[in-house]
């Protein structure tokens, strides 16, 4: 009997990846390519789409050669999508031609729209609607930034000649057969982060796509995050493609976290923690997003609560590349154990403001408690301190909006080599934290809904199954200091707010 695996797409920030997984989920090949980061102006960041599906189209059969003795594209029972959420795509329909290069998630040159979005007619009106408060992050104001600079595109759109799409919905449509008949899709858990999809209907809102200007002709059709969205006709001809997420749902997905209760936090250059909630729409009131987990087919929708945290792994590269504290990465733990404490010293990384749970763009990093006791010990202890304390400001939060408490943390993420992290998460969130045997959590979780549509996998209960614990870690901190050291940490991140003024003038 042939072996059958399920392949990985994983469109991620900095690389596109191809991963095959057996029955097991256990990795059987690997292909990457990385791709060009454009910085344009200050606040841009784009991603070259054509780039992007160029390296698709060569990992993949790098990943079937690199099996073994080789797999036939004949082997992959299914190909899901996994992909860095609310970057911006808009194309020519009829050329394939992307219109400019993609805005990146990253990308801020939207903040004065957002700011007026805030203003007027303020957060709740979106909150309301599709579970987002507005923000740079989003899709939808970069939609209409790319209408209100590109001369022509209104006339264009209401044409019908331009697509929109984040980079499941472009690389699908290309799949799939591109100008020639190509299947212009997302799935819901995308489509939650673009500020455009109800999130009680899970359809275009058109009082969303009334107030921002955008056309429904543009928009791909929503679908369920794992079933039958088309066969491919490029790279795995005749081969079906049936999963897409967002790469954190996908991160949860991977992590079985199929519970309501079970919470994921993936650790790296910043960190996304989400809970599982269930099929309730538990609309947050305490600086958190409202997002869809996953979708399974004909399925209810599960509902997730997530706080993004903008900066973790990049203070650790900040050390490493700025400072010169550390020559690698890894060394951030080496030289915080050569302390017992922060010495009485906080770091408050707002390097470009704080995401969840405070929301706040005139944020900017501090550094608190200095004397002259404090050594490079102390302030490496206090940047990964930052990581734990900010963690427990989202989970805070999530326990305040949520009847769910956080009972276990899985965890996922280059960060989580850190031994002494995981330990300092343990501590303040005074929860056990457990880290899997699978590393690649978010390719895993795309290759699971891809599964489960093509029937390779029975059900989530095989899913559990496969699930491994590599290691866990258990609180051992007094809760007077852990309740000490928090409010500690609140007075250092309230020094750091305000500090970006409204400008005056040019």
């Amino acid at each position: 009997m042939v072996e059958r695996y399920v392949m990985s797409i994983d469109q991620g920030t900095t690389s596109t990846r191809c991963i095959l997984f057996d029955h097991r989920g256990r990795l059987v090949s690997v292909a990457q390519r990385e791709h060009q980061q454009f910085f344009p102006k200050p606040g841009w960041v784009e991603h070259d789409a054509l780039e992007i599906w160029r390296n698709l189209r060569r990992i993949v059969p790098e990943a079937l050669s690199g099996a073994g003795d080789g797999v036939a594209a004949e082997a992959v029972s299914a190909l899901g999508i996994a992909n860095q959420r609310e970057t911006t795509v808009l194309w020519d329909r009829r050329t394939g031609t992307p219109l400019s290069r993609a805005i990146v998630w990253q990308d801020t040159r939207t903040a004065p729209l957002v700011e007026d979005l805030r203003s007027d007619p303020g957060d709740a009106f979106f909150l309301e609607r599709c579970g987002l408060a507005p923000s740079t992050y989003f899709s939808a104001p970069r939609i209409r930034w790319l209408f209100d600079h590109t001369p022509g595109l209104t006339q264009r759109a209401a044409n019908g000649d331009i697509l929109f799409g984040t980079m499941e919905s472009w690389l699908i449509w290309n799949l799939t057969g591109g100008t020639a008949g190509g299947r212009h899709i997302t799935d819901v858990t995308n489509a939650s982060r673009t500020m455009l999809m109800n999130m009680a209907t899970l359809a275009w809102d058109e009082e969303l796509l009334g107030f921002f200007g955008i056309p429904h002709a543009i928009l791909p059709e929503i679908r369920s995050s794992a079933e039958w969205y088309g066969e491919d006709r490029s790279v795995l001809p005749g081969r079906p493609i049936t999963a897409a997420l967002g790469d954190q749902q996908a991160a949860l997905f991977g992590q079985t976290c199929f519970s309501p209760g079970e919470a994921k936090c993936t650790y790296g250059t910043g960190s996304f923690l989400l809970l599982n909630t269930g099929t309730d729409v538990v609309r947050s009131s305490n600086g958190l997003l409202t997002t869809v987990a996953y979708k399974l087919d004909e399925q209810p929708a599960v509902y997730a609560l997530e706080g993004p945290i903008a900066v973790t792994g990049a203070l650790v590269q900040w050390f490493r590349d700025r400072l010169e504290l550390i020559s690698s990465a890894p060394g951030i733990e080496t030289l915080a154990r050569t302390v017992e404490d922060n010495g009485g010293c906080y770091i408050v990384p707002a390097f470009s403001g704080l995401f969840a749970p405070h929301w706040r763009s005139d944020a900017r990093g501090v550094i608190v408690g200095l004397t002259s006791y404090i050594t490079k010990g102390h302030l490496a202890r206090a940047a990964l301190e930052s990581t734990g304390w900010q963690t427990k400001e989202v989970v805070d939060a999530m326990n305040a909006d949520s009847s769910l408490t956080l009972r276990e943390l899985k965890v996922d993420g280059g960060m989580t080599s850190d031994n002494l992290l995981m330990q300092i998460l343990a501590d303040v969130l005074d929860v056990p934290v457990v880290r899997p045997m699978a590393a690649e959590t978010v390719s895993l979780g795309a290759a699971y809904a891809a599964g489960l549509a093509a029937g390779y996998w029975a059900d989530l209960e095989v899913l559990r199954g496969n699930w491994h614990r590599a290691a866990q870690w258990l609180p051992d901190m007094d809760p007077t200091r852990r309740a000490s050291e928090y409010e500690n940490w609140q007075r250092a991140v309230e020094r750091s707010l305000g500090w970006i003024r409204p400008s005056n003038g040019p």
